[in-house]
């Protein structure tokens, strides 16, 4: 560090690694440097002697004779006068009393309390570059509750660990560590901190509810026949659906207000509706029907329900162990490299708990596609991204709705139609009506997995909202 220069210390300094740079402690915590040295205590001021063939300069009003063109700069030598200098633009230092070196031939020799100050002032320029980044983003530095909130901002902006190094950091928390030091806010004491929401009983409790109408539902339709057992399954439906919204507005299922898009409810209703009656209707479509009622089987919506309770444990424990890898990492890659093994080992865990229940209540692989394909798209509307999840689960629905449609126009009588039914026809041949499910879900799921292994990898997907 330049003799001179005083580094920048207090509790305000980040005490990271690379928070700080020799010469942008420099230039923060020293002052302006003009050219001129000041003499020591004691020494007079040193002037050089006039040349010969310099002329006198004229006296000024009040009596008294500056010096002569051509003497050097110096500094103050007597109260309230300055050393005068010869033409040319003013370079001595500052004097303590606010005055500055005078120039010209005509100086006067005692200093003016109205002549501005004209000594140069340094330039910074861009050689203290996270200033500027400080004030650009002074509102997200300002609300951010720790480091880490300013990290994962920065990085939804397209910051990465190579753009924080053109800024003098090692990585992008590390620049959000000195940001978060640099930004004041506020003199007044802290407020104390928030005592967190005990509202784990409750979010339990929601989770368990759609498991327990479904029960209840399959229980009754078991029990009652004819007229009665329609009156059940209708109301059951109605229960289920009012579970699952309950399910979803609680606990780890809870999106930020206004990141849900309302056409994804619809678009999950109708999986779940397919799942429950579909298999039995592309039957019948296949054979030339529907000739009337058809199949229902209600046994994997009974798994898909019970399976929401260790769903909602996987997406909460992927977000603690998310937030966790943010305070341990050192580096956007260190953070994406943790995080998405924990990505696939959450969707592994909740896949082995579904077939599990999905056992017990009639297993289908189709609900085992489905099953993941929601835990997927939920993990996305939570953390961000409600666009990519609705967009996987409306194609999903358009493709058992295609396979329906293509079947009934195959019947129109036109020529080149038939070739429409051919490959669900095949499909279904080969390996029966619950292929088209498991195609389509699952083929939707594997896409919102390439996905989330690269939007949920990143810090900014965990910020605390």
């Amino acid at each position: 560090m330049p003799e001179g220069d005083t580094p920048m210390r207090g509790s305000a300094a980040p005490t990271s690694p690379g928070a700080w740079d020799a010469r942008s402690e420099a230039l923060l915590g020293a002052p302006a440097l003009t050219p001129g040295i000041a003499p020591a205590p004691g020494e007079a001021a040193e002037t050089l002697p006039r040349p010969a063939d310099t002329p006198p300069a004229r006296p000024t009003a009040d009596g008294e004779r500056p010096a002569p063109a051509g003497t050097s700069t110096g500094p103050r030598t007597a109260a309230g006068t300055s050393t005068p200098a010869g033409p040319g633009p003013a370079t001595g230092p500052r004097t303590p009393a606010g005055t500055s070196t005078s120039t010209g031939p005509h100086a006067p020799a005692g200093s003016r309390p109205d002549a501005p100050s004209v000594a140069p002032r340094a330039r910074r320029g861009h050689a203290d570059p996270v200033k500027v980044l400080m004030h650009r983003h002074r509102e997200l530095c300002e609300r951010a509750v720790d480091p880490l909130e300013i990290a994962a901002g920065l990085e939804a902006q397209g910051f990465t660990d190579r753009t924080a190094a053109r800024f003098r950091h090692r990585d992008v928390f590390a620049l959000a560590e000195e940001l978060y030091a640099r930004v004041p806010r506020g003199t007044g004491t802290a407020a104390p901190p928030a005592a967190p929401r005990r509202d784990t009983d409750a979010w339990v409790l929601a989770v368990l509810t759609p498991g327990a109408a479904a029960a209840l539902t399959g229980i009754g339709l078991a029990v009652t026949h004819g007229p009665v057992r329609l009156t059940v399954g209708a109301t059951g439906a109605l229960l289920l659906a009012a579970a699952l919204v309950l399910a979803v507005r609680r606990g780890p299922f809870r999106a930020p207000d206004g990141a849900t898009v309302p056409a994804a409810r619809l678009w999950t209703l109708w999986l779940l509706a397919y799942a429950v009656c579909g298999d039995g209707l592309l039957t019948q479509v296949l054979g030339g029907g529907p000739d009337g009622p058809w199949d229902l089987t209600p046994g994997p919506l009974l798994g898909l329900a019970l399976a929401v309770a260790p769903t909602a444990w996987c997406a909460r424990l992927f977000a603690d162990r998310a937030r966790r890898r943010i305070a341990d990492s050192r580096g956007l890659a260190d953070f994406a490299a943790g995080t998405r093994p924990l990505l696939l080992g959450t969707v592994t865990l909740q896949l082995l708990a579904l077939t599990g229940l999905l056992v017990l209540t009639g297993f289908s692989a189709g609900a085992l596609a489905l099953g993941a394909l929601l835990l997927l798209a939920r993990l996305l509307t939570v953390h961000g991204h409600p666009g990519t999840a609705t967009a996987a689960l409306a194609a999903a629905s358009a493709g058992e709705a295609l396979a329906l449609a293509s079947v009934l126009a195959a019947r129109v009588p036109l020529p080149g139609l038939d070739a429409l039914a051919a490959p669900v026809r095949a499909l279904v041949g080969a390996w029966g009506p619950g292929a088209v499910p498991t195609l389509v879900c699952g083929a939707a799921a594997l896409g919102l997995l390439a996905h989330a292994t690269g939007s949920l990898a990143r810090a900014s997907a965990h910020a605390t909202p």
